[in-house]
């Protein structure tokens, strides 16, 4: 039996909804019910470019236009990042700027909506933040937030492994929740009657059997194990470097306060050669301060 690939590996999730528009445009409806309908997308970036899968740190989006022109941008996040929400405002602003042309006017802009598929806990400061799942963020006055200034950046985010959790989604937004979190297990799946989502698990099957779609997943998967690696790596040698720059750093402080108590203000040269002083040499000054008659016989005269 071919194994079920991840709907939430972002090679798989952008196959999916960019290669069958129909998908996206009842993801958007589903997740945005309080609002106006959508009726009908376009997908923008429908290509897979060979360089965006061995690109560890590029995000697979799928970018689409409906047609009363607002544009969308959808994302699926496996892996906590700590500058998400930067990241995420950078680029739905970017969105946002990239309509107007030269000597366009303002009013022309369309709305740039982000839906963000977090498969991770985001909020969880406090028990108000651990109870929601579902979120929408708007340009909203923080005393009065009936009062918004236009509806141009919007930003739906859910948390999948929360919302499964809770079961507060209800719908066909519940079943959207569980194709993500619950993919592989056929008793969970056949519960589900939204259509949309049915013929997602259907083509889920279909890509599954595909040798070639099998490897480019892998593929990405082992492109994003590889950049935690490496991140942490280069974290790990920044956190040993910084720890020996810092002690670097501590016994040069201290030897200025020693010498200046013992000879007073410290004149340029001084401290300059102490700034360029290597830890062999701190280490021979310090043990030499007391014997040491003055500054020039500690540090060897300037030349």
């Amino acid at each position: 039996m071919v194994a079920l690939l991840d709907p939430k590996n972002d090679y798989v999730f952008k196959r999916l909804f960019a290669g069958e528009p129909e998908l996206t445009l009842a993801l958007i409806n589903d997740l945005r019910l309080d609002l106006p309908r959508v009726t009908s997308v376009e997908i923008l970036n429908p290509a897979i470019e060979a360089s965006e899968l061995s690109g560890k740190g590029i995000v697979l989006d799928v970018r689409a236009r409906c047609i009363d022109g607002h544009q969308y941008n959808i994302e699926m996040q496996v892996q906590r990042q700590l500058d998400w929400g930067a990241r995420s405002l950078f680029y739905l602003a970017r969105l946002l700027s990239q309509q107007l042309g030269a000597g366009e006017e303002y009013r022309s802009v369309a709305s740039a909506i982000g839906i963000h598929l977090l498969d991770f806990d985001l909020f969880t400061e406090n028990r108000a933040e651990r109870g929601q799942a579902l979120w929408r963020f708007e340009m909203r006055d923080a005393t009065q937030p009936d009062v918004t200034l236009g509806s141009e950046l919007q930003l739906t985010v859910v948390e999948l492994k929360k919302a499964d959790r809770l079961g507060q989604l209800q719908g066909p937004a519940s079943d959207w929740v569980r194709f993500f979190e619950h993919w592989r297990e056929e008793t969970v799946m056949g519960d589900v009657t939204h259509e949309p989502v049915k013929k997602a698990m259907g083509s889920i099957r279909q890509l599954s059997a595909d040798e070639e779609a099998q490897r480019l997943a892998e593929a990405r998967e082992w492109g994003r194990i590889n950049w935690n690696l490496s991140i942490g790596a280069a974290r790990r040698e920044g956190v040993k470097q910084g720890l020996e720059q810092g002690r670097m750093q501590a016994l040069r402080n201290t030897l200025a306060q020693l010498l200046e108590q013992r000879f007073g203000p410290l004149p340029e040269w001084a401290a300059d050669q102490l700034a360029a002083a290597t830890a062999d040499q701190l280490a021979t000054w310090t043990g030499s301060l007391l014997s040491a008659g003055n500054l020039e016989e500690l540090f060897g005269r300037p030349g």
